[in-house]
């Protein structure tokens, strides 16, 4: 029997960007939302924002070959970073929460998005090169909404717009519930 295994820790995108080392980490939950307490690192002194959340998604797989029997194993995580994220002191603690919230909802919804894909996936010829092309791809998708949710809200100074996107984050969480953990 041949058996191939391969296991790959993706890096775990950050909103802003950066992969980070294990740490802390807390999963997301439905049932777990995230409270001010959570937030332990320290604030950026020069940052004009007032809060910062740090959440991300990584990836791991495993692949196996016996004969003409392929397999393929994988997860896909959304975390937030307690040692990371950070708050200032704030007058609308709730409704900012709830932005900083939103943000780790984003998280969720792009590993969502990714084990559809994953589910989805035929094993091709490279499968290492595949899979991480696919985890870097939903890694831009996540990074570039995060930025667009914090440019459409101007980082939840426009109310509107974060009702607006509190209700498309919920909608499209829902339509990916399959994907679920």
């Amino acid at each position: 029997m041949r058996r191939l295994f391969l296991l790959l820790f993706g890096l775990i995108f950050s909103i802003n960007g950066f992969a980070q080392k294990e740490r802390e980490k807390i999963s997301w939950d439905k049932d777990r939302p995230l409270v001010w307490s959570d937030f332990k690192g320290n604030p950026a002194p020069l940052s004009p924002f007032k809060a910062n959340t740090n959440a991300g998604i990584s990836f791991s797989w495993s692949y196996s070959e016996n004969g003409s029997d392929k397999e393929l194993k994988y997860t896909a995580e959304s975390y937030f970073y307690p040692q990371l994220s950070w708050k200032k002191v704030v007058k609308e603690k709730e409704f900012l929460l709830a932005h900083e919230q939103l943000h780790f909802d984003i998280a969720e919804l792009h590993a969502r998005m990714l084990r559809k894909a994953l589910s989805e996936y035929k094993i091709g010829i490279n499968v290492k090169k595949e899979l991480v092309a696919l985890y870097n791809l939903y890694g831009r998708k996540l990074e570039e909404m995060q930025q667009q949710f914090d440019k459409e809200t101007n980082h939840s100074k426009i109310k509107e717009a974060e009702l607006e996107w509190r209700d498309f984050v919920k909608e499209e969480l829902d339509k990916y519930q399959a994907y679920a953990n």
